[in-house]
Parts: structure tokens; sequence; C-alpha cells
């Protein structure tokens, strides 16, 4: 039964978060979208954070008489448990995330190695989810994966949206931005995505290695310009000459490649929305693709909550206010702190609100993990504030460090879900009595 919104706000967020998760979970949705199997093999690969479970559901779900086989690369501890305990036809490994490392290097290429000399008759399922870009990583010619991390880890403190990262990443690579979707050929292609990304466009979730890419090495220069961010002289040579080009829209190796959106930011919201509504509340959905400085996101998420809450505007009280999107964290040189995206988001709209009587908000990410902690993100109470006084911080000082993970983890509002073997992204909710 879900908490009531009155008597257990912190319970009733908990309950939209985990019906947010649920609508992504691949064993929800898997078997609307699978094709019958093709007269030659079907080959399994795919990468992202929801990978272990996207390749279980399909094991789960294809006939035990067909052929399948395959290689999956999901993030270390993101194999669902009865999968690690019993693996099934399709083979799964573990690597890093949000830098990657030779683990992730050597399944990108045997999975590239899985899609030479296939035929028509075959057909390539490509599981693909958030987290993909850092799994999937097998470096453009002449570059290392030390250039490939130094790069990656550059982009993370640079504030850059993920869409300006994953072109970055995509022509710094061998394998993603269509090239593995081009090296298929001439078998049939059906990718099935679960979205992480503002916009839902399928060239940006895990840099989209299986989708022609409309950006440019020339694109890719100018952000990397734009955050002053230095390259390895092969990686600016390859950039500059051209040499790092991806597959373009219309390129004929993608003829007859079909992708599916499995799950979306967008339909965990509406699962959010229609549990509150079912609980009596009215629930309204800013957007799924907010994006911005986290605090700042947060700041102005608690500006809405404050008016509704002394003016009835935009929307009229009680009710709860939901987003989704990927947020950024600027993190400058000397920043020492702990905390990823919801976290920070958090303490923004706490620092905000003030205390304000009746508003309550959760923000964490749905695979469960907030960057790099143990947390998917936090809740914020009426008390946030005067209770982290109580331990001995101060709020705005840890903001400025970058150490929200701290003050949550001091007041005991963090959200530990654990993996949750999915990602759609960053989920809010503001509750305002």
């Amino acid at each position: 039964m879900t908490p009531d919104f009155r008597q257990d706000p912190r319970g009733f967020l908990r309950a939209l978060y985990d019906a947010a998760v649920a609508r992504a979970l691949p064993g929800q949705v898997m078997a609307e979208v699978l094709p019958p199997p093709p007269r030659g093999r079907t080959l399994v690969i795919g990468a992202g954070k929801a990978g272990g479970a996207m390749a279980a559901a399909v094991d789960a779900l294809w006939p035990q008489e067909a052929p399948l086989s395959g290689l999956v690369v999901t993030r270390y501890d993101h194999v669902p448990p009865a999968y690690r305990a019993a693996p099934g036809r399709i083979e799964v490994v573990e690597a890093s995330h949000p830098v990657p490392d030779q683990a992730g290097r050597r399944a990108a290429a045997r999975i590239f190695e899985l899609v030479q000399g296939l035929t028509a008759d075959d057909l390539v399922l490509c599981l693909i989810s958030g987290g993909g870009s850092a799994l999937l990583s097998l470096p453009a010619p002449g570059l290392t994966l030390e250039d490939k991390q130094a790069v990656n880890r550059a982009l993370l403190k640079s504030g850059a949206a993920i869409g300006e990262m994953n072109c970055v990443r995509k022509h710094l690579s061998a394998i993603k931005g269509g090239r593995l979707g081009a090296a298929c050929a001439p078998a049939r292609v059906l990718t099935l995505t679960i979205s992480d990304v503002p916009g839902d466009d399928p060239a940006v979730i895990a840099s989209g290695p299986t989708v022609p890419d409309p950006t440019t090495c020339a694109d890719a220069l100018a952000i990397l310009q734009r955050y002053a961010i230095d390259l390895p002289p092969a990686a600016r040579a390859g950039l500059e000459s051209g040499a790092f080009e991806t597959p373009k829209p219309g390129d004929p190796r993608f003829a007859g490649h079909e992708l599916r959106m499995i799950a979306t930011p967008r339909d965990s919201l509406r699962a959010a929305a229609e549990l509150a509504g079912a609980c009596g509340l009215a629930a309204h959905v800013l957007g799924d693709d907010l994006e911005g400085e986290s605090h700042v996101v947060g700041g102005i998420h608690a500006a809405i909550a404050r008016s509704v809450k002394h003016h009835d505007t935009p929307f009229k009280r009680p009710c709860v206010i939901l987003s989704g999107g990927e947020t950024t964290v600027t993190v400058s040189g000397a920043a020492t702190g702990r905390g990823g995206r919801a976290t920070e988001f958090c303490l923004g709209t706490a620092l905000a609100l003030q205390g304000e009587p009746g508003v309550w908000a959760l923000a964490a990410d749905t695979d469960g993990i907030d960057g790099i902690e143990s947390s998917a993100g936090a809740i914020v109470a009426p008390d946030t504030l005067a209770r982290a006084a109580a331990q001995g911080l101060k709020p705005l000082q840890e903001l400025l460090r970058h150490n929200s993970h701290a003050v949550f983890a001091a007041t005991g509002d963090l959200v530990t879900p654990g993996p949750t073997y999915t990602n759609v992204n960053d989920f809010r909710a503001l509750l305002v009595l």
C-alpha cells in the first residue's frame, strides 16, 4: 500500500520513485518488442547500466530451441543477482563507469569482433542504455585508453551537457557513433534502447553505437574549445584532419536497421503521476528533459514550490511536482567534496526553501547510483537545514565544495535503493501540502 502523503511524506515520495523505476525495468517491457527468430543466427550485443537486466529479459523470452548467443557489458555490480547466479546464453561482463577502464576496452573489442562476418540471414539485437559511452570504450586508432580517460574526466568536471560530452566521446571512439552498427552489415540490426538523455535522441544515448551520427569532428573540436579541454596530440590530429569522422545518415550500411525505444524518462514520470493520482493527489510534470547546473535547477524547483505554497500558482496545493532530465555539476580544480547531480540538486533545493513548512522533495538517479556514490540521491524535509546545522555543518559552504553527499549522510536523508538494473536518468518530486 502506498504511504499516505500527509502522514508519511517521505514514504510517499519514495513510493513515487519506486513506481518510476519499476516502469523502466526491462523485464516489464521486453516481451512487446522482441521479433521472431531469424533464419540465421541471433547475436545479442550491448552496453549500459541496464545491460545485465536487458540481457536477462531477452534470454528468458527467447525460444529455447532458437540459437542465441552474445556479449553485453554493464557497470560493476549491475548484473541482476539471479542472472549472476545462473548465467544464461548471453554473456554479461562488467566494467567501470563513468571513467572507462581496461575491462570496458576489452569488452568493446570483443563485441566488435563478434559482429564480423555476419550474413543477411542473421539478426543482431543491440541492447543500449545509459552509461554505455564509458562502458563501451574502444579508442580510435592512435589513441590510448589513458587518452580517453583523461578527456572523459575533463568532460565530467566541465559542466558540459550530455549531448556535448557524447559528441566528443563518439568521435574519439572506434566503436561508437554508428561504427558498431555499420560493422554489422549486412545483418538485420534491431536496437532496443532505454533512454537516459533529454530528448531521447538515440544518437546521444550511449553515444549511439548502432545509429548514424549527425555531428561532426568540427562539432567535437568546438565543444572541447568551449570548455577549454586539452587534447592529446593524436586526438587533435584525428579531429582536425577528419580522420575520426563518424558514419552519417544515409549511409547504406544502415539500410533496414530498426530502433525501438522501450523505456523513457517520460514513461517513468507518467507512472509516478498515475500513482499520485490514484492516491488523490494532483501531479504536474514540468518536463522530462530539464538540464542545467544541479543546484540552480534545485533553486528553480524550490521557487515554484514556494509559489504554489503561498499563492496557489502555477498549481493549487496539495500537489506533487515532477521532473526528469540530466543536470550537470561543474567542478573547479579546488573542489574536494563528494556528491552527484541528485544530492547537489537537493542541497540547492533545501537552501532555496529555507525550511519552508509543508514542502518536501526527493531527487534520485533511477539507476540507484548518484554519480559514483552508494546512494541514488536524497530527501529534503522542512527541517533538513536545521538538522544539518545541528551536526556542525554549514550547508552553503558544503554546496560550494560540492560536498552535498556529506550533508545528507549526516542528516540520514540519503535514498539508497542499490543498483536498480535500469536507467532513465534523474527523477525529481516536490510535495507541496
